[in-house]
């Protein structure tokens, strides 16, 4: 696979903590304590992930003894490779329907003190409203999955059906850095505007229309999509 270099693949879910955040500060001067910590990896996998990426070409390492740092500086290399190692599919996702109209609503209620992130569609048309869809999409990662999803799906009436459902409660792939930099707009939790990308890029219908409207809508603001 594209990102496996010297056995660290660096679109893999922990190692993607330091590609998130390098994208989200593409300017800035990066050592490898940036990446370390409580909310980081373990030093071992930012070094075997800084050097892999440094193989590829998309950083550049500045080697001044106490003072050398790291830059991003192939950004758009970078996305291109992890939009060919990353497909929304790779998810599991569990699909209910609900008539209800006001059905995102009540989800956000319920959710409110729980950790989940709206995403493709239903999450980019809060920044764009770009694409019309009764769809939602919702990352959620409970520690008893068996037991949220019976208490949620009682709690808004959710039906299960063979086919043609509207509710997409999703199982993350990237169980540990999905959630990283996500934000509230317009009261709902969202994932960054980084995961909004590479979740509509290759998804169906319209994904790749409205992932590319997205960064285009941000960047006429003076936003970079991967910062947000």
């Amino acid at each position: 696979m594209n990102g496996h270099t010297n056995g660290t693949n660096i679109f893999a879910d922990k190692a993607t903590f330091i590609l998130r955040k390098m994208l989200s500060e593409p300017e800035k001067k990066w050592v490898t304590r940036d990446f370390t910590g409580d909310s980081g990896v373990s030093l071992g996998m930012a070094q075997g992930t800084l050097e892999a990426m440094s193989k590829k070409g998309y950083i550049e390492r500045v080697k001044r003894g106490p003072e050398s740092y790291t830059l991003l500086t192939n950004q758009d290399e970078l996305i291109g490779d992890w939009i060919k190692e990353y497909q929304f599919e790779l998810n599991e996702v569990d699909t209910y329907y609900s008539p209800d109209k006001n059905i995102l609503g009540k989800l956000k209620d319920y959710l409110a003190n729980k950790q989940y992130a709206l995403t493709l569609h239903s999450g980019a048309n809060l920044i764009t409203s770009f694409v019309v869809t009764d769809q939602v999409h919702l990352y959620f990662n409970p520690e008893n999955w068996k037991k949220e999803i019976l208490d949620l799906r009682q709690q808004l009436d959710l039906k299960e059906l063979v086919r043609g459902g509207n509710i997409n409660i999703v199982r993350p792939y990237y169980k540990n850095s999905v959630f990283y930099g996500a934000r509230t707009i317009k009261g709902f939790k969202v994932v960054s505007g980084l995961q909004l990308y590479l979740d509509l890029y290759g998804s169906k219908p319209r994904g790749r229309e409205h992932a590319e409207y997205l960064k285009k809508a941000l960047e006429e603001k003076g936003k970079n999509l991967y910062e947000s």
